[in-house]
């Protein structure tokens, strides 16, 4: 079985509907992806949560070492860890009960997805949230385009 995203207005009703963000590999260098793509997200009003082992903060936000450290709700998980690693973030979104699940674009891993979905996740795979916000779902949103962002290697 092939996994399919959402189709292109299904995912502008989840960016409207989340509003915490658990981003998987946010890094504290600002010339990374993960850091740009989420200060775009914190830009528009999408309250950001690094989840990142060994930091203490990232954009102005305590980080949490794991998802399972996080003492509050998420309403999405974003990845930017390699694809290897995905299934062992699909169990943990499982295990906590997360609903909606988000791979940054070049993070593919089909059958976890195909896991994720199968236990009620709502997953968007090898997109660029901020890129998506800012071409399907914000009318105001200024010309500019984001480029692809690559995952952050750790």
């Amino acid at each position: 079985m092939t996994y399919l995203n959402p189709d292109l207005d299904r995912i502008c009703q989840l960016l409207r509907e989340v509003h915490t963000i658990a981003v998987v590999g946010l890094s504290p260098n600002s010339a990374r992806p993960s850091f740009r793509v989420a200060q775009a997200l914190q830009s528009v009003g999408y309250r950001i949560v690094p989840v990142r082992p060994l930091i203490d903060s990232v954009l102005g936000e305590q980080a949490y070492p794991d998802l399972e450290s996080i003492p509050f709700p998420v309403d999405i998980v974003e990845v930017f860890r390699a694809s290897e690693h995905v299934p062992a973030i699909v169990e943990n979104c499982i295990k906590l009960g997360i609903k909606n699940l988000w791979l940054q674009d070049g993070v593919i891993h089909e059958e976890s997805a195909l896991r994720a979905q199968q236990a009620g996740i709502t997953v968007v795979m090898n997109r660029c949230m901020a890129r998506d916000y800012t071409q399907l779902c914000n009318s105001s949103a200024q010309a500019r385009i984001i480029a692809p962002i690559q995952p952050d290697s750790l």
